[in-house]
Order: structure tokens, then C-alpha cells, then sequence
């Protein structure tokens, strides 16, 4: 989760850069889906299947960070139960 730091319009400033930051991830499988909060006051993004120091380091790569207009929040959870079965590959195998 991004938080926005600054306002809207510096935050605007920096979104081109953003979003080819995101589709650079995006491109080796890293992130899943992003967008902004509603209201527009930060972001999400999902990412999946890298350890947490090295999603550290792409986070920290991020345009908006580097510029200190978001601050990030890391969630990490393990889904359990039910789920829609196109997401089937992101969860762990049922044990025998």
C-alpha cells in the first residue's frame, strides 16, 4: 500500500516514471495488478513470488518513493480457505 506524502500534483509529476517502473516488474512477473486508492490517496499494488528483502529493494525503486512523495506499507498474508479458482496458482498446495 502507498500512502501519498505530498500533494496530488507533485505526485502527478512523477507518474510517467511510475508506470514504467510498474511495468517493468509487471514484465518479469513481479507484480500482479496495481492502481490507485479510492479516494486517490495512495495506491496498491500486488506482488508475488519474491522474498521480502528483494520486494524491499524494488519498492524502494519506485520513482515515487525516491522522490519521498509516498511512503510504503508491505502486507504480507498467507491466503487460506476459499478463493476464486483463477487464483488458483497463487496459492499453496493443499497438504496430503
Amino acid at each position: 500500500m502507498l500512502r501519498y506524502l505530498r500533494p496530488i500534483e507533485e505526485v502527478d509529476r512523477l507518474l510517467a516514471e511510475h508506470r514504467a517502473y510498474l511495468a517493468r516488474y509487471y514484465d518479469q512477473g513481479v507484480f500482479l495488478l496495481s492502481g490507485p486508492r479510492t479516494p486517490r490517496t495512495g495506491g496498491v499494488i500486488l506482488a508475488d513470488g519474491v522474498e521480502r528483502a528483494t520486494l524491499d529493494r524494488i519498492l524502494a525503486e519506485d520513482p515515487f518513493q525516491q522522490a519521498g512523495v509516498t511512503a510504503t506499507d508491505v502486507i504480507a498474508f498467507t491466503p487460506v480457505g476459499r478463493s476464486h479458482p483463477d487464483l488458483a496458482r497463487f496459492l499453496p498446495a493443499p497438504p496430503d
